[in-house]
């Protein structure tokens, strides 16, 4: 039987507070998760949580084989502080086929390092929360800030009264400021690509992306304005 390509299945290992939510939250969403971990205790906690829970080391590749993880369509490596555990599971797993590898980085050198060995994802769950919070406190109208890449980021602003009133044309948002508004909340309702005769009304959840620089100045000459 033909397995149906738009099911995906899911192996996280470890289940500290970053995988474990990862584990939680695809779980809730109804996918298949084996839920790995060298803890007992932990591997208990998700038992009757992921689809299947088992007590294993990442870095031991007798283990990966056992278990079939190149038949997982995306693999998450959660493992905490461990580097060298986090960078060793990552490199068998790339060596044994798995697809698609997710792996969370202490720092900008262990990322590195996880590039190189070929992670196809690399995350930074504490820094990239540090930077969205960061940018809640000191804006009160900027209801989130998500980091694409060093580059550009999106960021997801309430519109104040500077811009509600006119619309994308009469803004010119983008030839201004360098970034570009791809759709607009209102209510329950979702523009997405509005066009340049879209007005803008107070209240409006717009969400805008650009190169980093650009959002700053945005932030700081239209959104931080009250």
């Amino acid at each position: 039987m033909r397995k149906d390509p738009v099911k995906k299945d899911f192996a996280v290992i470890g289940l500290g507070r970053f995988g474990g939510s990862i584990c939680r939250t695809l779980c809730e969403q109804g996918k298949e998760v084996l839920a790995i971990d060298k803890s007992e205790d932990r591997v208990n906690e998700y038992s009757m949580i992921a689809s299947h829970a088992i007590i294993g080391d990442a870095t031991d590749e007798t283990v990966l084989r056992s278990i079939g993880i190149r038949n997982f369509d995306h693999v998450v490596v959660a493992i905490g502080e461990d580097i060298q555990s986090s960078i060793l599971a990552t490199l068998i797993l790339k060596e044994l086929g798995v697809s698609h590898l997710t792996v969370k980085a202490q720092n900008d050198y262990h990322e590195k390092v996880l590039r190189k060995i070929g992670a196809d994802d690399v995350v930074h769950p504490e820094r990239d929360m540090g930077i969205r919070i960061a940018n809640k406190m000191t804006t009160n109208n900027v209801l989130d800030y998500l980091e694409l890449s060093d580059q550009y980021s999106i960021i997801e602003f309430v519109a104040n009264e500077k811009i509600s009133g006119h619309n994308l044309f009469e803004l010119d948002i983008r030839k201004k400021y360098g970034i570009t508004v791809v759709a607009i909340r209102r209510n329950s309702d979702i523009v997405v690509s509005p066009q340049a005769k879209e007005m803008i009304r107070k209240g409006d959840i717009l969400i805008a992306i650009g190169d980093v620089s650009n959002l700053e100045k945005f932030k700081r000459k239209v959104v931080e304005l009250s």
